[in-house]
Formats: structure tokens, C-alpha cells, sequence
């Protein structure tokens, strides 16, 4: 920031509510006035024509007008010069969309107090067959002692006026849209930038001689013409914002031309002296003088409210303005030499000059009094008392007068969301666009969201994002004003929108908006959805593959007690047993209460469906057994499933590995397509023809290969995407399964939770696998070291695994060091040692005999849906196959695994060799061996 400012000598406000724009100024002696001093003429796109004769004495602002009058028409561009034929005098040219107008401004002398009169008289005008856009005049042809002017169209059309007579008018070659446009002397030629980025110049004479008429009369109104040849060209790269011709000697003639981010110097044979690059955005240029040799001065106005003096492209003087300037000018008036003239776009007019001016300002004396510090201790001890007890009220009514003391500075303060979500499911569903069907409908629930605000707040955006497969009816809302006194209420309905396991149910809830300091802050809170929004209850099952078996130390409850809202069909039975099914088909989860221990059973076909149900049911028997019992508890002593876990990160890896191959391949073919093309392009631009060698056929094979790939890289992505998902809600299982087994604190499960993380992002560069490698490495390397020599804080790279067994076996190894006493946080007294359980290899279901008392079990399942058989995983779920027990023959099993995998790629992608025989059938006999040779030809070459 510049630490001055311009000089303000005199400034007007133009007008009310009218616009200004480029050529909206100019300066001159338009009433060719003898003293030689310079008017200021503005018009408006309003059509508001104004003279100022500035004179800062004059204490009316009106005397200062000289000349106001209206036209119909807006003013496009004004210019002061030699333009009528009858006299050298200056006069006023004016463009309209539709006509150029000259005028002539005379002085009458009054006879009375109220001094001389100016009169605006018509010359000539010219009535325009095209919409103008701006013009420039000049001794065009090297005529003395006139001007002539040149008018461009909107379509790029130039018309060439000589004063009184129009002359003629021509179509620049590859016009789309109209830029600045000057006249050069020495050269005889206009230069304008293009709408492609260009500089270009012609020659006046080529634009004279290049006519179709044959000697008939010129009209404006043409259609065809000769093709104007460029004198010269350069390409600047960048929109041109204004364009200036500069003749200062000593100075050689040259072009300024400002670009939205460099000022270009060019010659004016089109060749680039010097570029300066900006570190602001400029609106216009105006060179004034030539100080040194070679060397030439001009100003640059900034949209940063700035006035920039450069010499070339050295910046010598910087100075801030009240106003963004749309032209400059530099005129002579009565008082001040060169003074600055700028524009606004709303019409703030300003004659400026540049310096500093020394301060006047004389301090007054002040009044001699003796101080007296008993009463300024008492004043500041009153201060201090009333500062301390505002800081620690806690009444909420009391922000007004804190923030007079203390200013808030976090965003809370500022806004606060409250989100409550209905327990109850909507009476009529809101749900919409699912991909599957559920047999007992798609239900909903409706979150209420209320945003209050400490201050008036604008513009704020609404986001709710919720987790797959969940969706809401709609997930943005832009509020456009919350005053402290009115909230804002937004509702939305949540549902089930695809088919899957939903990992956590927390709907998360974000609020943007732009704080009193100007700062963009974010407030962010989620709140916790049903469970009965994803889940319905059903009969329970028997029969389980994996069952997860959680003991208390209090006697089992009565299950309809703690479900009483997921009961159904089960509702009126014995409360020792429930069934949940997820929607849309999903895996059945049954819960069963011994009614002789203290345990509880959840199984299910599906080890990840086990942990929203058990979430849930751990929740609800802490709500229900600690109203009254405080030492309530929850343990876990089973086997951890951590075979079945790994079947699921051995799962997942090989659909991130499928999707790397997919890729790979879909590029390989894609490059060969791209060949082929380029053959086929060689063959067809050829002079003599030359027969394809079934090139046709081999593109149109790749083709198919590039689709069938294509649809195979989405159908991998789509289950990459459900494995994810499955993985998250097992992580999340075997977490609190670890939390119940080792009788975590809160502080070390939020660093379970940080290193064994439940969310899988879809990264290719940073996996789920090597991120949670490497943090449990880091664990077991620093706090988990079993001595010194074992500890190490030098991190590995983070690279693609190229297979899962380092992972599995580092968390095999973290759940061992925890069961041994290892603690996750340091400074923490270490835990009894446990054995670490695992599932045997050549069975995965759990032993019944976790529940002793069977019969019940039966009794309570009353015979009705009994079932010895397994179900089958659901594949439309994404989970993997399970593993077979480990044999002799294991490595070669694994080997056909790999075959068959690479087997499933090949498949996927057409047969080249059999597309071209098909295709070769159908040419003739004499033709079809040849053709089958170059065909697979080319298949190994490419």
C-alpha cells in the first residue's frame, strides 16, 4: 500500500445513476479560447453531454458547468479536433450507436452580470448503417490541417468519414468482436487489437484502394470486399484492454497496449520492445511525457483504487485514489499545469495532482490540571472489577456488552446450528430415487435444522452430507439473510438411497458464512440418526456363520424392554430373542439373551452386518442399566475375528489391484487406438490410393475393447466403493470389540480409533492398507516397544503394498502387544495380560457352547424359523468368497486364482483376431488371404 494519496484540486458527482465508460472524456480547448486552457467534456451512456471550466474558488458548483444538454442517444466516445473543412478550429465529435455528429461550441459575450453564454451548434452528422462501437480520427492519407475520423462497427467494419463526406468503408479480415483502435502518422495505418488476442495494423492506402465497386459510388452498406492484407501482426496472448500510439520526442514512436495482466511495448512495425508483467488488475493507461531519452512516462489506474507512474517498466511513484479510474486524461487549467483528470464508471469526476502536502494542523494547548492519583487508582481498580465479572458472566444475554469489552473471534459465536432428528419414522415417506425395492417400502426421517446468529448474517450456505448408502432429499441450502431475532429453519428427510451396510449414522451438518472481520468461517456438527431407518425387525435365525458374544455384570433384561421401537413380528414374545434384517435384502442379524448368565449373543452371515447392531445394543443397555447402578459394565472374551477381518482387507486390496489393471489396460488401448487413427489419417490423405490392410477393422475391434474396459473400470469402482464400506463397518467392530476386551479409556480409544482408522478413503496414492500400516508400525515402534533397543522414530515412505500379508501381520502383532499389557497412551499403568483368541483356520464359527443353556434358545425360537443351513454371502453386497482351509495344496490353488483372474481381464476385451476374420469372410476370395496376413500384421506391430 502506498503511503500517499492523490491531491485532490477539484472533483464534481456527475449526474445521477449514470454509467461512464472508456471515451466517455476527453480534454480541450473546445471554445478556442485564447488563454489556450483546457475544458473537461464527459458524456454519458444516459446521453447527458456536460463542459466543466474547473476553478476551485468557485464555491457553486454549478458555474463550473459551462454547457449541459441531453441527447436522445447515448454518448459511445467524444473527441476534441480539426474536423470541419470551413475552419482549423477545434470542434467536437461525438458518436451515438447510430450517428457521429459534429459540433461546434461558441462563446457569446453577455451584457450583463451573468458574463459570456455557450451555444452547442450542429455542423454535419453522418447516419450509421451499422451499431458503432468507437472511432479515431487523424490526418488520415497525410492531409494538412484537418482530421479525419474512422468509425468501427460491432461486426468489424472501419468507415471512413472526411469530415463532410463519406468516404468508404471495408471488413477487417477475421473480425468476430471490436477492440481499441489508433491511428498511426508517421506509418499512415490504424492499429487494433482483435478479439483472437492480437495486434494488427493496416495501411490506410490498402484500405483505400481495396473496393469492389468499380468505380460506382461507396456505400456504407456493404456485404463482400476484397480481402484486406495485414501490413503486420503479433500475438500478445492476452485480452487487450486499451491501445495507445505514443510520439514523444526524443522518444521513437511506439505502442502501448494494456493487457488484463502486461503492459506491451511495441514499435510500430509490430515488433515487442518491452513487456511488463502486473501484480494487479489495471482499467487504463495514458502516457504524458518524455523526460530522458528513449525513455517515456505514463500512468496506469488499478482496480486496487491506485495511480501508478511507470518510466518503461520501472515503476517510479505509486499513489491510492478515492475511486476506480476509467480514463485518464492530463490538461492545462487556470491554476494548475498538467493536472490529472480521471473518470469513474458512476460519474466521480477529479482533477488530481501528485505530491505530498505538508500538515497545518497545530496542536490546541491543553489546559494544566494536577493529577490527582487516588482517583485514578479508584477509576481503574472500578474498571477492572467490572471487566473481570463481564468475562465470567455466563448469562446468555449478556454478548452485547461483552463484545463491547472483548470481541468474539470464533465462529460458534457467531452462529450456532441445533439439529434434532425425529425418532419416529415420517408417516408418509419422503424417500425417492433409490436403486432397489424393499418389500415393506423405503421409510424416512425428518432432521430439523435451526441456525441462530449473534449478528446479521448474509449469504449463508447449508450443507448436509450423509453417509453412503444414506441420502437426503436435498444436501444444499443458500439462506439469504438470519437476523439475531429470527432464526432460520430448514427441514429435510433422510432415507436409505442405496443398497448396502451403512458404516456409521452420523449426518453431518455444515454452515458457511462471511463474519463481521470479513473472514470465511465454517461451523460444523452432525447428529445421530434411528437405527430403525436402516434396520426392520424380523424373526431371528438359529444358525450363524460368525456370532460375537459380549458379557455384563448384571443379570440379562428382557430384550423388548431395550428395543421396545424394533420389536414387529417379535413383539408379545419372551424378550430373549430379536431378529433385524438391513433393507433392501440385506443380511439378517439375530440377538439373543442367555436367560442362566450374563451374556448376550449377536450372529449374523455377514461380519461386518454385526456392528450397528451391536453399537446399538451396548448404547441401549448402558441408557437402561445405569439409571440406577453406576458400576455397570460391558466386556468382551471371545476370539477377536480377525481372520475373517483379513478376508475382508484381502478383498478390498484386490479390487484397488483389479482397478490399477483396468486402468493400465484401458490406456494401452487407448494409445493403440490413437495410432491406428493416425495410420488411417496417412491413408486417406494420400495422393494415390492405397488399400487400409483391414485397418478399419482393427479400430473398430479397439473400439470395443476401449468400451468393454470402460464399463469394466465402473463396475470395479462400484465394488471397490461396497468393499470400502464393508471394511469401514468391520474396522469399527473389531475396534470396540478391542475397547470391551482390554477396558479401554476414552483417550486411548480415540487413538485406537486414529491408528486402526474405520474410514477407507478411495485414495490410488495413500490406500486404506499402507496408511494404517504405517501408523500401527509407528505404534509398535514408540509406545508398544516391548524395550529401548526396539524403539524407532524414523518413518517409512508410504508406498502401494504389493500384497496384504505385512498389514495383517502387523495387526495380528498390535492386538497381541495390547493383550499382553500394552498400553496406547504413555504414562498409563499396564493392563493384566490376556490371551490374544483367534478363530481356528479350519472352522470359523463360534463353539454354541458360549450360551449353556441350548434349550431355551429353542424354546424361545418356537420352532418356526429354524434352519440348518448356511446362507450363502450376498454378492450384490460386495463381500469376498471365503477362504478355504490351508492345505498342501494351498500354493497351487492360489496360483489358479491368479489364472483365473488375468482369465477374467482377457475376457473382458474382444477377440481382435476373431473380429477380423468375421470381417474377412465378407470380402471377396481372391482378396481374403492378403488381407488376413496385414491384419495380423499390424495386431503385433501395434
Amino acid at each position: 500500500m502506498s503511503l500517499f494519496k492523490t491531491r485532490d484540486w477539484w472533483s464534481r458527482s456527475v449526474g445521477e445513476e449514470e454509467e461512464f465508460d472508456q471515451g466517455c472524456l476527453c480534454l480541450g480547448n473546445i471554445d478556442n479560447d485564447t488563454n489556450g486552457l483546457d475544458k473537461i467534456i464527459i458524456g454519458s451512456f444516459q446521453g447527458i453531454l456536460r463542459i466543466y471550466n474547473p476553478n476551485p474558488s468557485n464555491a457553486n458548483s454549478v458555474e463550473d458547468v459551462i454547457l449541459e444538454h441531453a441527447f436522445k442517444q447515448p454518448i459511445l466516445q467524444l473527441e476534441v479536433g480539426k474536423f470541419s473543412s470551413a475552419s482549423e478550429s477545434q470542434k467536437l465529435a461525438i458518436l451515438h450507436p447510430r450517428k457521429l455528429a459534429v459540433f461546434n461550441v461558441s462563446v457569446l459575450s453577455g451584457t450583463v452580470e451573468h458574463g459570456s453564454q455557450y451555444q452547442l451548434s450542429l455542423l454535419y452528422e453522418h447516419n450509421l448503417q451499422r451499431t458503432a462501437f468507437n472511432f479515431c480520427y487523424g490526418p488520415f492519407g497525410g492531409v494538412k490541417g484537418k482530421d479525419f475520423i474512422c468509425v468501427q462497427s460491432m461486426d468489424g467494419t472501419v468507415s471512413i468519414f472526411e469530415q463532410e463526406s463519406f468516404a468508404f468503408t471495408r471488413f477487417l479480415p477475421g473480425a468476430l468482436l471490436p477492440g481499441p483502435i489508433r491511428y498511426m502518422p508517421r506509418l499512415d495505418s490504424f492499429v487494433t487489437a482483435t478479439s483472437s488476442w492480437k495486434v494488427e495494423a493496416y495501411r490506410y492506402q490498402v484500405l483505400a484502394v481495396a473496393s469492389e465497386t468499380a468505380g460506382r459510388e461507396e456505400t456504407q452498406n456493404i456485404k463482400s470486399g476484397k480481402k484486406i492484407a495485414v501490413d503486420w501482426s503479433f500475438n500478445i496472448g492476452e485480452q487487450a484492454l486499451d491501445l495507445v500510439y505514443v510520439d514523444y520526442p526524443p522518444a521513437q514512436p511506439f505502442i502501448i497496449v494494456l493487457g488484463e495482466h502486461t503492459v506491451f511495448h511495441l514499435t510500430d512495425n509490430g515488433m515487442l520492445k518491452t513487456a511488463k508483467k502486473l501484480e494487479y488488475d489495471p482499467s487504463c493507461v495514458l502516457p504524458y511525457a518524455s523526460l530522458r531519452e528513449n525513455k517515456v512516462n505514463y500512468l496506469v489506474g488499478a482496480h486496487t483504487k491506485s495511480l501508478l507512474v511507470y518510466e518503461d517498466t520501472t515503476l517510479k511513484w505509486m499513489a491510492k485514489t478515492e475511486f476506480v479510474p476509467v480514463q485518464l486524461r492530463i490538461g492545462n487549467f487556470s491554476g494548475l499545469k498538467a493536472g490529472i483528470v480521471g473518470l469513474s464508471d458512476s460519474g466521480h469526476l477529479e482533477v488530481m495532482y501528485l505530491g505530498t502536502d505538508p500538515s497545518v494542523f497545530t496542536p490546541p494547548q491543553v489546559e494544566a490540571r494536577e493529577i490527582n492519583f487516588a482517583a485514578m487508582e479508584a477509576e481503574m481498580a472500578k474498571l477492572m472489577k467490572h471487566v473481570k465479572a463481564k468475562s465470567t458472566n455466563s448469562d446468555p444475554t449478556s454478548w452485547l456488552l461483552d463484545d463491547m469489552i472483548t470481541p468474539s473471534v470464533k465462529p460458534e459465536d457467531d452462529l450456532s446450528i441445533y439439529v434434532h432428528v425425529n425418532p419416529n419414522l415420517d408417516e408418509v415417506s419422503m424417500a425417492s430415487g433409490m436403486d432397489y425395492q424393499d418389500e415393506d417400502g423405503v421409510p424416512s426421517t425428518t432432521v430439523r435444522i435451526q441456525m441462530k446468529s449473534r449478528l446479521p448474517l448474509e449469504n449463508v450456505k447449508l450443507e448436509i452430507t450423509c453417509p453412503w448408502p444414506l441420502g437426503c432429499t436435498q444436501s444444499e441450502f443458500m439462506i439469504q439473510r438470519i437476523d439475531p431475532g429470527s432464526p432460520s429453519e430448514t427441514f429435510v428427510a433422510v432415507f436409505q438411497r442405496y443398497k448396502g451396510l451403512p458404516s456409521h449414522l452420523y449426518v453431518h451438518i455444515s454452515g458457511t458464512f462471511t463474519s463481521a472481520a470479513g473472514g470465511r468461517c465454517v461451523i460444523v456438527t452432525k447428529a445421530n440418526l434411528p437405527t430403525k431407518l436402516f434396520l426392520k425387525p424380523v424373526f431371528p435365525v438359529k444358525n450363524a456363520v460368525h456370532k460375537i458374544t459380549i458379557d455384563t455384570n448384571r443379570p440379562p433384561v428382557n430384550l423388548n424392554d431395550i428395543f421396545p421401537d424394533m420389536l414387529g413380528q417379535n413383539e408379545g414374545g419372551q424378550g430373549s430373542a430379536l431378529g433385524f434384517q438391513f433393507l433392501g435384502g440385506g443380511p439378517v442379524v439375530s440377538l439373543l439373551a442367555s436367560k442362566t448368565s450374563q451374556r448376550y449373543r449377536l450372529q449374523s452371515d455377514q461380519l461386518e452386518a454385526i456392528w450397528l447392531p451391536l453399537r446399538e445394543l451396548v448404547g441401549r443397555l448402558n441408557n437402561h442399566l445405569k439409571k440406577g447402578q453406576g458400576d455397570f459394565r460391558v466386556s468382551f472374551d471371545g476370539a477377536l475375528p480377525l481372520q475373517e477381518y483379513f478376508e475382508l482387507i484381502d478383498f478390498h486390496f484386490d479390487l484397488r489391484q483389479s482397478n490399477l489393471q483396468y486402468r493400465e489396460l484401458l490406456s494401452q488401448r487407448a494409445a493403440q487406438f490413437r495410432t491406428i487413427q493416425k495410420r488411417l489419417l496417412t491413408r486417406f490423405k494420400d495422393k494415390t490410393p492405397a488399400p487400409l490392410q483391414n485397418l478399419d477393422t482393427l479400430l473398430e475391434g479397439t473400439y470395443r475393447q476401449i468400451l468393454a474396459l470402460a464399463d469394466a473400470v465402473e463396475e470395479n469402482s462400484q465394488a471397490e466403493r461396497l468393499a470400502a464400506n464393508n471394511l469401514s463397518s468391520a474396522t469399527y467392530l473389531l475396534n470396540i470389540l478391542l475397547k470391551l476386551w482390554l477396558d479401554m479409556s476414552d483417550e486411548e480409544f480415540k487413538v485406537l480409533e486414529a491408528t486402526l482408522s474405520p474410514i477407507v478413503s478411495s485414495s490410488e496414492d495413500q490406500g486404506w492398507e499402507e496408511t494404517v500400516d504405517a501408523s500401527i508400525t509407528h505404534l509398535l515402534r514408540t509406545v508398544m516397544a516391548k524395550s529401548a533397543k526396539d524403539q524407532a522414530v524414523n518413518p517409512s515412505p508410504l508406498t502401494p503394498p504389493e500384497d496384504t500379508s505385512k498389514v495383517k501381520k502387523h495387526i495380528a502383532l498390535f492386538c497381541d502387544r495390547l493383550g499382553k499389557g500394552a498400553r496406547l497412551v504413555e504414562g498409563l499403568k499396564e493392563n493384566k495380560e490376556k490371551v490374544v483368541k483367534k478363530h481356528s483356520s479350519s472352522s470359523l464359527v463360534e463353539q454354541s457352547e458360549i450360551i449353556e443353556d441350548k434349550t431355551p434358545v429353542d424354546e424361545m425360537l418356537k420352532g418356526k424359523h429354524k434352519s440348518g443351513q448356511k446362507k450363502k454371502r450376498d454378492k450384490t453386497l460386495g463381500l469376498p468368497q471365503r477362504d478355504q482351509p490351508f492345505s498342501e495344496n494351498s500354493l497351487l490353488m492360489k496360483e489358479e486364482d491368479d489364472y483365473k483372474a488375468k482369465s477374467r481381464l482377457k475376457s473382458l476385451v474382444p477377440d481382435l483376431d476373431v473380429l477380423t476374420k468375421d470381417m474377412d469372410d465378407m470380402d471377396d476370395n481372391s482378396s481374403r488371404t492378403n488381407d488376413e496376413d496385414d491384419s495380423h500384421e499390424i495386431v503385433y506391430s501395434l
